[in-house]
């Protein structure tokens, strides 16, 4: 401090003065607030300092306590343990977690305009291994911008969504017949069996129609082989995903998880190819014809910005994007609905005032119905579809919370536990609709307590057309039945399979409104 102080008496001789203050003083006051951010920047923390596990502990709680499954009430466990930011270290990897919604909205504000996505490093690595090229989930820096701006336009914006609420409202018709056969066929005539699967049939059957605009068949009553062959290497690819992620790469020679991860991708994109490739000539024939075309797919061939390997890559992204979180949010939002009689009763009253019994709801119907879109909300809220993902801000370095993070820190985003968070969501493992509301809610959430799609330039780029899907197929079934739970059933919970699904069957009743006094 003596040298502080004849540094700035030295230097005070040649500074002009201030009345009532000496130079000296001036710079003794500069020089002490330079000495303390150096001091500061010097107290600042390195990530390795952060409470949390590794690899010998992160193994323990996956393998050991049995928590591969169950990641997201890890998450819980974890941030009881060391805070609301943590390390996790799996194999090589240190991991940063975020598990308050104000961390959150520290670090993706700082994200930049070329966020990576490391939650793809599976995706890229079959992409890579068959030559195939990125998609919008797995391609990034200006490449992936580029993408972003041909792939945005016709489906992100709410007025572009609504151009597909016709093709939607066809296959929600299929999906209502489909629940009537399912009933017709059980021995009480009201159950439908496994609401995730056959939910899960539908949303593929519609973001299909959207971006091949054909139907593929998953609502047909014989599911043509193909589509078959295609729905069921989806799943296998999620599961097997699991297995690769957490299992060292010298078992990949070993056990059979990678291999059959890598024949499940290629029969997806074998799928989408053929259709895409059937579309081209489709268009050739209607352009010679001079007929006018339109569509999405149609949008991407036509415009010249992509190559067609490019559109393989993004179709087939964008294809799995769209599925789990309509299929998933539908089954648990029934799932509660058929539990909360209440809750339902004022969703079925809202829904009848605004599109009476033999009306098929309308996008713009959609806007009068509040307590429907809360009740998506509320269930992605319960159960974010993707419960992790993680980000990767390669452009800079990171403060947060006294911590320095440098570029290339891999930041896990623990949805799961933000979206519990009891000081945004009081009873936050109950399943609440209306503190989404206006009118019956004191404050609301921190913005980031709960970003199902996520946030920024990354953003899903399907939402408006999941959201769509989600609200027009609800107000469907719930305008026409009235849905218990089946007697015969247990309580239900989630699963982490990369995404949150169900770990036993959902099986309901439905009854028809119709034939009800």
């Amino acid at each position: 401090m003596v040298k502080w102080r004849g540094f700035a008496g030295r230097l005070g001789r040649y500074l002009p003065s201030q009345p009532g203050v000496s130079c000296p003083a001036l710079l003794w006051r500069a020089t002490s607030s330079v000495a303390k951010a150096v001091s500061g920047a010097r107290q600042l923390k390195r990530p390795e300092e952060l409470p949390g596990t590794g690899s010998l502990g992160t193994l323990y709680w996956l393998f050991v306590r049995g928590y591969l499954l169950h990641t997201h009430h890890l998450q819980i466990i974890s941030k009881k343990m060391y805070g609301p930011i943590w390390k996790s270290t799996v194999g090589p990897l240190l991991n940063i977690n975020i598990g308050s919604p104000e961390i959150l909205e520290e670090l993706l504000r700082q994200e930049g305009k070329y966020p990576i996505r490391s939650d793809m490093v599976l995706w890229k690595e079959h992409r890579d291994k068959r030559h195939l090229s990125y998609g919008p989930f797995t391609e990034d820096g200006e490449r992936w911008h580029r993408l972003r701006q041909v792939l945005n336009k016709r489906m992100l914006k709410p007025s572009e969504a609504v151009l597909y609420a016709d093709a939607i409202n066809e296959v929600v018709s299929d999906l209502i017949e489909h629940l009537e056969e399912e009933r017709r066929k059980s021995s009480s005539g009201v159950k439908v069996e496994d609401m995730a699967n056959l939910l899960y049939q539908f949303a593929l059957e519609g973001i299909s129609y959207i971006l091949f605009e054909t139907r593929i068949g998953c609502l047909e009553k014989q599911i043509p082989t193909e589509t078959k062959n295609f729905i069921d290497a989806i799943g296998y690819m999620f599961k097997n995903s699991v297995f690769v992620t957490f299992l060292p790469k010298w078992t990949r020679d070993v056990l059979p998880f990678w291999n059959r991860y890598l024949q499940s991708w290629d029969t997806i994109f074998a799928f989408g190819k053929k259709l895409i490739d059937q579309k081209m000539v489709d268009l050739e024939k209607h352009l010679e014809q001079g007929e006018e075309v339109s569509g999405y797919l149609t949008y991407l061939l036509t415009n010249g910005q992509l190559s067609h390997e490019e559109i393989y890559g993004s179709i087939a992204e964008l294809l799995l994007a769209g599925v789990d979180t309509t299929s998933n949010t539908l089954s648990w939002a029934l799932y509660h609905l058929a539990r909360n009689p209440d809750i339902q009763e004022a969703l079925y009253q809202e829904v009848a005032n605004v599109a009476p019994k033999d009306k098929i709801p309308e996008t713009k119907d959609i806007t009068k119905m509040p307590l429907l879109k809360a009740v998506v909300k509320e269930t992605l809220r319960l159960y974010p579809v993707v419960p992790t993902n993680a980000r990767i801000i390669a452009e800079k370095e990171v403060v947060i919370r006294g911590y320095k993070f440098p570029k290339d820190t891999l930041f896990v985003l623990a949805h799961y536990v933000i979206s519990h968070d009891e000081t945004n969501f009081p009873d936050p493992d109950c399943f609440l609709p209306r503190r989404w509301l206006r009118d019956q809610r004191e404050m609301p959430p921190h913005p980031f307590s709960s970003i199902p799609f996520g946030y920024g330039v990354r953003a899903c780029v399907g939402r408006r057309i999941a959201e769509l899907e989600m609200h027009l197929a609800l107000a469907r079934i719930i305008q026409k039945f009235l849905i218990r739970p089946d007697p015969q059933s247990t309580e239900v919970k989630p699963l982490a399979r990369i995404v949150l699904v169900p770990d036993k069957p959902i099986n309901l009743d439905f009854l028809d409104r119709r034939t009800m006094p």
